[in-house]
């Protein structure tokens, strides 16, 4: 066996535990009514913390991991707009929807006044 197929046989068993960790987490919290709900709570978010734990280990995990710190980073490189460029933003964009509505009443008002004259 080459190691791209070990990696990725591991792999798919680290998915395969991970969803079976998922699992448990509902099926437990299903079968365990009788427990009270705060420790029945408890006991679904360390499953999920496990599951999730486990699928960020595997090669998808660790590269979406990554992914998202990159993202943080670019997002802290966005300047964002002003309140006052936003207000004029807003403003452009409200005038042009009612300039836009009114054209377009126009329009279908006159088109049904020519319906009506050439239907009679």
């Amino acid at each position: 066996m080459n190691k791209g197929s070990t990696s990725k046989t591991l792999n798919n068993f680290k998915w395969l535990l991970a969803i079976l960790v998922f699992a448990a987490a509902v099926f437990g919290n299903s079968y365990f009514v009788e427990v009270a709900f705060l420790y029945r709570v408890l006991g679904v978010l360390l499953l999920f913390l496990v599951g999730l734990w486990l699928i960020s280990i595997t090669d998808f995990g660790s590269n979406a991991l990554k992914l998202m710190k990159e993202s943080r980073t670019e997002i802290r490189k966005v300047v964002w707009p002003t309140r006052m460029e936003t207000t004029q933003t807003f403003m452009i964009v409200f005038g042009s929807i009612i300039i836009l509505c009114l054209f377009f009443w126009g329009l279908e008002s006159l088109l049904s006044f020519l319906t009506s004259l050439v239907l009679g």
